[in-house]
């Protein structure tokens, strides 16, 4: 099992920078593949980014390709997004989630398979 903690969102202008941090308990953290989502207000939770357990592999939905990028640092238990570049529809709050211990994700995991998460954490751009 790991609990994820979510850290960095604030208040940024279009076109700045922030770095979201998601800290993970647990001596396993490097089984778990994670990958960040984001709920803006009024519309569904939608996937953003992940990353292989190893950090090898990584893939991001289309609207932040070149504009963000995740990370992790498995002797931290941290997984990072670095976004950049942002714009106001990146209003939203962005969570951390993992499915269980080895499963393998990609952009197209449905949300059921991932069974922890953060409680989010608020990024605001304004324009």
């Amino acid at each position: 099992q790991v609990q994820l903690v979510e850290s960095g969102g604030g208040l940024a202008q279009a076109g700045g920078s922030l770095r979201l941090t998601c800290a993970a308990s647990g001596r396993t953290f490097s089984t778990y593949d994670l990958a960040w989502f984001r709920q803006a207000p009024g519309k569904e939770r939608e996937f953003v980014a992940t990353i292989s357990s190893d950090g090898d592999s990584t893939d991001y939905t289309d609207s932040v390709k070149r504009r963000m990028i995740i990370s992790r640092d498995n002797a931290k238990n941290t997984v990072f997004l670095q976004m950049n570049s942002l714009k106001p529809e990146d209003t939203a709050v962005y969570y951390c989630a993992a499915p269980p211990p080895y499963y393998r994700i990609t952009s197209y995991t449905p949300e059921k398979r991932y069974l922890y998460w953060g409680q989010g954490t608020q990024v605001t751009v304004s324009s």
